[in-house]
């Protein structure tokens, strides 16, 4: 069966622009083009702009959507099944600020009187979320769905004292690297930081190789979610990370260059 583009925007509930600028961009192509320039979508065309849809929630680029759909070993229910577990996680976390607003709205009316702590019970969970798309995000490169399938399983096993543990791990590798950032990216004591950061992520969520550890430090500048995420804690601070992760990893490779020439 074939839809128009009028057809496909009812029934999705987006606008007619957006197809138009989806097949611009070669993220959506419709199946035909009619003589007369009516744009006419498939069954599969219409599965396609749903997995785009799914990946737009868990908030994906459209070029990294484009990237992602276009790789060769592309797995669509593997995907829907990623999804679902970052949007139940999702779900949680809204029902837990749910449930925090109505005891704040209870206490406003004077029924309980409110602990600190329980004021903002919930949104420690928008951390995990943040992290779950970062990692997701990370692996998405090569769309290595065993190492997204490892990193999901382990951290989908993480309780809240798990993540605050984390939390508080990576805020102390944070204030490591900006209290020695006037020293330069090569300075020892930020080289020590940036293998504290490498075995960080090695020992909560995948083997951080020494390819993936690069890779990540240039994630951390191409991707504005990333530098602004970092930038946080001092401004700069994801430019002087990559720097400092790519000079590791030169260091480390020639280390181990060393090592077999040894042998």
């Amino acid at each position: 069966m074939a839809y128009r583009v009028k057809e496909v925007a009812n029934l999705v509930g987006i606008s007619v622009r957006s197809l138009h600028h989806y097949d611009e961009i070669g993220l959506l192509k419709p199946d035909t083009v009619t003589p007369a320039g009516y744009r006419l979508y498939s069954d599969d065309n219409l599965a396609t702009l749903q997995q785009i849809l799914f990946f737009k929630e868990i908030g994906l680029s459209l070029e990294d959507i484009k990237q992602i759909l276009g790789q060769p070993n592309f797995d669509r229910k593997h995907a829907l099944q990623v999804h679902r577990e970052l949007l139940l996680k999702k779900k949680e976390r809204i029902e837990d600020i749910i449930r925090t607003v109505d005891r704040t709205i209870t206490s406003l009316e004077g029924g309980i009187v409110m602990k600190k702590k329980e004021m903002f019970e919930g949104f420690d969970m928008a951390e995990i979320e943040a992290h779950q798309k970062k990692y997701a995000a990370e692996a998405r490169e090569k769309y290595d769905r065993d190492v997204v399938d490892r990193t999901m399983e382990r951290t989908s096993k993480y309780a809240n004292d798990d993540w605050a543990a984390i939390m508080a791990s990576q805020a102390a590798i944070y204030n490591k690297l900006i209290a020695a950032m006037e020293q330069g990216p090569a300075d020892p004591q930020v080289q020590a930081a940036v293998g504290e950061w490498r075995r960080h992520i090695t020992n909560n969520f995948y083997d951080c190789t020494l390819d993936i550890f690069r890779g990540l430090g240039d994630l951390y500048i191409a991707d504005d979610r990333f530098t602004k995420s970092i930038d946080q804690y001092q401004s700069g601070l994801a430019q002087f990370m990559r720097e400092a992760m790519h000079i590791y990893c030169d260091n480390e490779e020639k280390s181990n260059c060393a090592d077999k020439s040894n042998l």
